[in-house]
């Protein structure tokens, strides 16, 4: 008997939120790991806000949605919020009720800017990185560093001639030679530079984002966003290994033919960093047999690849093909937010792998 195409609403639901979301959704194990990490830094929201005056929206409730956004490539905060209004599990994974309506894309953006503007997000990821090191997923001795561009938020047109450019033999080229940045910026994105990382390349309005990986498991262990520039992939991977290394052992760190270069070469064995750098084949290499004969090096070169793993993740599933928000600052903590839900992907997984 065929049945009859009726709509009846009902006046109550016998089924809460936890039950309607299947024991094993991958946002159940997501959410654990991230509420971990936001107790770990519970002081420093409690900081964030005066203890007087009208309750502000919980700011956990806004990093959850945050992730949310990333985790699933949501293009915009209006999409999410209209996810949130109507998708069950991004309910129940951001923390709000059946009968809450979701907030205006405006007031979630403007109270998620306060959050990514300063160090909490760089203390979220050090607690989603306490996690992978107390589950032994992290290797403290082998490491892999890379950049790569990130488009920023600026049409070309905008790239136009700046009022007041400094005068000759005071630019920022060799001798003060003025360059092309000294003498145009983007009145939009004016941080902002325009750059490419290959010769056949456009060049675009950009920022360059660095990664550290530990090699291990391909877990990001360290992630910082600078200025577009010639120097900048090498100044930003000595910046990250010094914070990495502050004990001073010996590690290692494998890099592309980019990083290549003497003077880099030789401050890395200053930090007591040995060089698995991938030799450059049209010029006499910086890197010599006493590095290349061990064993360790072709290792090293094997699981170098996994850091384009990390920027592949990070561009399609992720946010940061182009950037959303405006200031190198904010664009940084965007990446470091972005390099922090990779690891909670990637714990997951690892962890699953473990139990199985």
């Amino acid at each position: 008997m065929r049945g009859h195409d009726l709509v009846q609403n009902s006046l109550f639901s016998y089924r809460t939120q936890e039950e309607r979301i299947p024991q094993g959704h991958p946002l159940r194990r997501m959410r654990a790991l991230f509420d971990e990490a936001l107790k770990g830094i519970e002081p420093l929201l409690a900081g964030i806000y005066s203890e007087f005056g009208r309750p502000s929206i919980a700011p956990e409730k806004l990093l959850r949605a945050t992730l949310l956004q990333v985790l699933y490539g949501i293009p915009s905060e209006r999409k999410l919020m209209d996810g949130i209004e109507f998708n069950i599990a991004y309910r129940w994974f951001v923390g709000l009720d059946l009968d809450t309506e979701a907030w205006h894309a405006t007031v979630f953006t403007k109270n998620r800017d306060r959050l990514l503007s300063g160090e909490l997000v760089e203390a979220l990821f050090a607690q989603v990185l306490k996690q992978a090191a107390e589950s032994d997923l992290l290797s403290e001795d082998h490491f892999s560093v890379d950049g790569t561009l990130i488009e920023a938020w600026a049409s070309k047109k905008s790239y136009q001639e700046k009022q007041d450019p400094p005068e000759a033999g005071e630019g920022s080229g060799r001798g003060g030679k003025l360059l092309k940045r000294d003498q145009f910026e983007s009145r939009t994105e004016p941080e902002a530079q325009l750059y490419k990382k290959s010769g056949g390349a456009e060049a675009k309005l950009s920022y360059l984002g660095h990664a550290l990986m530990e090699n291990r498991n391909g877990l990001v262990v360290g992630a910082l966003v600078t200025l577009a520039s010639t120097y900048a992939e090498r100044e930003a991977a000595l910046e990250l290994l010094a914070r990495q290394n502050r004990t001073g052992r010996r590690i290692t760190v494998a890099a592309d033919t980019a990083y290549d270069e003497q003077g880099f070469v030789e401050q890395l064995r200053a930090l007591k960093v040995t060089p698995h750098v991938t030799q450059y084949g049209k010029r006499p290499s910086a890197i010599d047999r006493r590095t290349t004969r061990h064993a360790g090096y072709a290792v090293s070169q094997n699981r170098r690849r996994w850091i384009e793993r990390v920027f592949g993740w990070m561009k399609t599933a992720g946010p940061m093909r182009r950037a959303r928000l405006k200031g190198r600052e904010l664009v940084e903590s965007c990446f470091q937010f972005s390099a922090l839900a990779f690891n909670l992907v990637r714990i997951r997984n690892l962890t699953l792998m473990q139990a199985t």
